[in-house]
């Protein structure tokens, strides 16, 4: 794949009030690797990132200063900037954000969109059916952005904005445990029949439960990657 056809996905920056700033391009890379397009390890070419984006170079590079802050990419003397590959302490700081706003926002969130929910469940069962991994992980990003968005805060959403490209980095590291995914599947759907009866308290507690299974699971997984 050429360098072009790599960024050749990315909006370019004209139309918006946020387009051609730092923020901007911090939020589109951000966004490019929650899609699962940027990938651990991935080299962010300068030149072709400032001619994909329309930005200059100097606007790059304070976008990248932004994501270096939140250890989405990571700069190497003399070598470059590149994705990260996610540590274990890394998927510890995931889930505790996780574990302080998603069971709050099934709990008492004012926006709750139940059939939101329930597509992203739809869609992660096409997927899982075919063993579409990427479909399953973009169907999986999809329903806990919508848990999130039931909060209506800009603010909270965009914090999860940060979580989800960290968590696609992680999913990337269970491309070899594909039924790490399909299980969850399942585990959404209990939460969907939980709130569409009402069971919201329930329904947060049982997501509770789930991250701390789902952090053992994805830990336990690093530690023996670490030991290959």
């Amino acid at each position: 794949m050429s360098v072009n056809e790599t960024y050749s996905s990315i909006p370019l920056g004209s139309g918006s009030t946020h387009a051609h700033t730092s923020a901007w391009v911090a939020s589109t890379l951000r966004q490019e690797i929650a899609n699962g397009r940027l990938l651990p390890g991935s080299k962010l070419s300068e030149q072709a990132l400032s001619e994909a984006l329309g930005v200059s170079r100097n606007t790059l590079r304070e976008g990248f200063t932004l994501l270096d802050s939140e250890l989405i990419i990571t700069r190497i003397p003399n070598r470059g900037v590149f994705v990260s590959s996610p540590s274990a302490e890394d998927i510890r700081e995931i889930y505790a954000v996780r574990r302080a706003i998603e069971p709050a926002a099934l709990a008492w969130g004012p926006a709750l969109d139940v059939p939101a929910l329930a597509q992203a469940i739809l869609e992660a069962r096409a997927a899982a059916e075919v063993r579409d991994v990427p479909g399953m992980a973009d169907a999986n990003q999809r329903f806990h952005e919508a848990v999130v968005r039931s909060t209506g805060s800009v603010h909270l959403l965009e914090l999860m904005g940060r979580i989800l490209a960290k968590m696609r980095l992680v999913f990337h590291s269970m491309s070899d445990a594909p039924d790490f995914h399909s299980h969850y599947v399942e585990r959404n759907a209990a939460l969907v029949d939980l709130l569409a009866s009402g069971q919201r308290n329930e329904a947060a507690q049982t997501l509770l439960g789930y991250l701390d299974t789902a952090e053992a699971e994805l830990l336990e997984h690093y530690e023996s990657s670490q030991k290959i």
